[in-house]
């Protein structure tokens, strides 16, 4: 006699969260109300999520907590598992980050931008040489990396921004408003570039 569990169906496989957040607030000094009240959200690995609010309703505020760069005033920030408080370096390891603000050095050339940038994560010689040519050929800026970061438009200055937030190949990558400033066909362009490392690599994406 055939078994009935047999036929079945598996229980299914859970999602592992990109970032879970429990009971997150924050409170700034002097303020009569929190930027971040009881928070709870998962986002899921392999994901892209919108965080989306009016100015003054806690997203920067979420964002540098999340970022390991602000402390909540309670609750809790896991980065894949990692706690962001009683594990930063790790959780550092996992990110990568594209603030609002440009972060280019404008007298570099992307090139130099690159290798400084991998620098900070360990990376050198052919390995940091290969990873930042693939990016940048990915990015369509193969024929600018000799040209000072100053000189090039806004649209190309965040393509670069990306490319130096993915060179140690993180887990979670992290965009405060990408598309400010950028002309509706640049918008396109980077959204296609979002979702090709959504759809390709996996790589969870939270905006």
């Amino acid at each position: 006699m055939t078994s009935l569990a047999a036929h079945e169906p598996s229980a299914p496989t859970p999602v592992q969260s990109a970032v879970a957040i429990r009971g997150l607030t924050h409170r700034y000094p002097k303020s009569q109300r929190p930027a971040l009240d009881g928070v709870d959200l998962d986002i899921p690995a392999g994901t892209m999520f919108g965080i989306l609010g009016p100015n003054g309703g806690g997203k920067s505020t979420l964002f540098r907590i999340m970022t390991t760069l602000l402390r909540p005033t309670a609750g809790s920030v896991a980065i894949f598992d990692a706690d962001v408080l009683t594990r930063p370096a790790l959780v550092r390891r996992y990110l990568g980050v594209v603030f609002q603000s440009p972060s280019l050095d404008d007298e570099l050339s992307v090139a130099e931008n690159m290798r400084h940038q991998g620098h900070l994560y360990g990376l050198a010689g052919r390995e940091l040489t290969e990873r930042a040519s693939v990016l940048l050929t990915t990015f369509g800026l193969a024929q600018r990396v000799r040209d000072r970061a100053g000189t090039l438009s806004g649209g190309l200055k965040r393509r670069v921004e990306i490319a130096k937030a993915l060179l140690h190949r993180p887990r979670l990558l992290v965009l405060d408003e990408p598309t400010s400033g950028l002309d509706p066909t640049v918008r396109q362009d980077l959204w296609r570039c979002l979702t090709e490392l959504r759809d390709r690599d996996g790589m969870t994406i939270v905006l």
